[in-house]
């Protein structure tokens, strides 16, 4: 046998390139209110609740009545992804990866914006005409945690909440959830009941909604000072979304990088939250 029959031996690769595990897109965008905007920053004016006055006598004059107004402000952020791609690099692959590098950008954007709408859920609006008033989020749109994850309860009183501010009951209500709530909530119904039989199918996509919300699951959420989790149920349009530019690609080569491929990914967008009385934030032990 020839001692040189080594030199044949060919390494084997894969045809393909396999994206690792992870939040391929946005999964808020479809559970917010989303707008179109231009410029720097986007204000929304909103016209709030009021009273019919009573009529006492005949040919009484007119009332005028202030019909409260207010206006939430929006700050554009632009968010970029780039990487490159060496001509060398897909000779010694034996594969062209840019398709996979773009997916792997386009899925970076989504993740943004899911991180941009959570952080404006649960954090400072700016309100007034120009913007310069703070309007934290309220304490009593909070639910304690009790040193306990997320229970059918809990649920029910988030429900009551938005009833008690009175939310419109037409309007989409969502639940974004990270996937301890999903056990907890399997772990604390029993077998024969009929909410266990409910949570076996939300945790196993038969079913999508429960108790009026519509579960999103994600990994995003925070946590607090004390470590619980920080779950947030709220009506659809109590969350605006401003987008500035849509996540927009282009993979060009670089001439001033030896010609290599450059994967580059941006957007711009914003988010603030429209109305506290539409969110409700549900504390979960984890």
């Amino acid at each position: 046998m020839s001692t040189e029959i080594t030199t044949a031996f060919v390494n084997q690769f894969s045809a393909n390139v396999q994206m690792l595990s992870q939040q391929m897109g946005s999964l808020l965008r479809n559970a917010v209110d989303v707008e179109t905007v231009n410029g720097e920053k986007a204000f929304f004016d909103q016209v709030g609740s009021a009273a019919a006055v009573l009529r006492t006598t005949r040919h009484a004059d007119t009332p005028i009545v202030d019909t409260p107004h207010s206006r939430r402000m929006v700050t554009m952020a632009d968010y970029e992804y780039g990487d490159l791609i060496d001509d060398q690099d897909k000779v010694r692959l034996l594969i062209d990866p840019t398709s996979t590098y773009a997916r792997a950008a386009a899925a970076a954007m989504g993740r943004a914006m899911d991180d941009v709408i959570i952080t404006a859920f649960l954090g400072d609006a700016k309100t007034g005409k120009d913007g310069s008033t703070t309007t934290s989020f309220p304490a009593a749109n909070q639910i304690a945690s009790g040193s306990g994850g997320l229970t059918i309860a809990k649920l029910v009183e988030a429900k009551q909440k938005l009833d008690a501010n009175s939310v419109d009951p037409s309007i989409p209500r969502y639940i974004v959830v990270s996937p301890k709530q999903i056990s907890d909530l399997l772990n604390n119904t029993t077998v024969t009941s009929a909410d266990f039989n409910t949570v076996r199918s939300l945790a196993t996509g038969a079913i999508q909604s429960f108790v009026g919300f519509q579960f999103i699951v994600s990994n995003r959420l925070p946590v607090d000072g004390s470590s619980d989790r920080r779950v947030i149920a709220w009506a659809q349009d109590g969350m605006k979304v401003a987008i500035g530019k849509e996540p927009t690609s282009r993979i060009d080569e670089r001439a001033d990088k030896s010609y290599a491929t450059q994967v580059y990914y941006s957007q711009t967008l914003g988010a603030t939250r429209m109305e506290e009385a539409k969110v409700i934030e549900i504390k979960c032990s984890e």
